[in-house]
């Protein structure tokens, strides 16, 4: 394993498990130290053990939409560690799975509140405490869901098409800063998150994909971990698309 994340801190926000997990302990496998958040401490002090104890990971527990846990995550990292060179936004919700029409506006605002509006908070945190004079990488964890629609979870893939203009906009804005904002927009990934959409029948949700199988947390942390190192110094505003090759059925179907 290369060691891109040499001498680079990240924060990754809801990595006690899945997607945010694997991200973290990719970053740490190429060389990095990361601080990860979650809302239960008890389970993100064992993924803090699982990277490696308190020299390569600092875990500190807290809701994303909250500023005053986002404050605290990013003072945090910059006395423990030194730095603030990356930014994973992988923390999302989706509590309803209803047509948009049924679902009430106390839902919705909750889901853009976390999904979205803490998203940029978030960048806006990193941004005046280091990346703006330093630079650094963010990487949004976005969803298929906010490229197509999706039924069931529509209200949810809305949060996540406005995560993804939210990153073209901060690509734009902090380009010239030295920041670079993308995004990861995956279909169904095995974890606890999305156990809904495939555990009823998973060898019949993965038919439904020219590769043959759901993605795994690993899949997305390799793009994650692209996206935020080096080897992407010239790629910002741009979201990446790890499906299987789902959406290419609808061009044949």
């Amino acid at each position: 394993m290369v060691d891109r994340f040499a001498g680079k801190v990240a924060v990754v926000t809801g990595a006690s498990r899945g997607i945010g997990f694997a991200a973290a302990r990719r970053i740490v496998d190429e060389g990095g130290r990361v601080v990860v958040t979650a809302r239960g401490a008890e389970t993100l002090a064992e993924a803090v053990e699982q990277l490696g104890g308190p020299d390569r990971a600092l875990g500190v527990a807290g809701r994303a939409h909250d500023p005053e846990h986002r404050a605290e995550v990013v003072r945090r990292a910059l006395e423990t560690f030194g730095s603030l060179d990356v930014l994973v936004n992988n923390t999302g919700i989706n509590p309803v799975f209803d047509a948009v029409v049924n679902v009430d506006e106390a839902a919705m605002a909750k889901i853009f509140q976390v999904n979205v509006i803490a998203a940029a908070a978030w960048v806006r945190e990193a941004h005046h405490a280091w990346m703006a004079e330093h630079g650094g990488a963010v990487v949004n964890v976005a969803s298929l869901a906010g490229q197509h629609p999706s039924p069931g979870i529509g209200v949810y893939g809305a949060s996540k098409a406005a995560l993804i203009n939210l990153t073209e906009q901060l690509a734009y804005e902090l380009a010239p800063r030295g920041i670079r904002v993308n995004a990861v927009a995956p279909a169904v990934v095995k974890t606890r998150f999305a156990e809904a959409l495939y555990a009823e029948d998973e060898e019949k949700t993965a038919a439904g994909y020219p590769l043959g199988r759901l993605g795994e947390p690993e899949d997305v942390a390799a793009a994650v971990a692209y996206l935020a190192s080096s080897d992407a110094s010239w790629v910002t505003g741009q979201v990446i698309t790890l499906d299987g090759g789902k959406t290419l059925r609808a061009g044949v179907e």
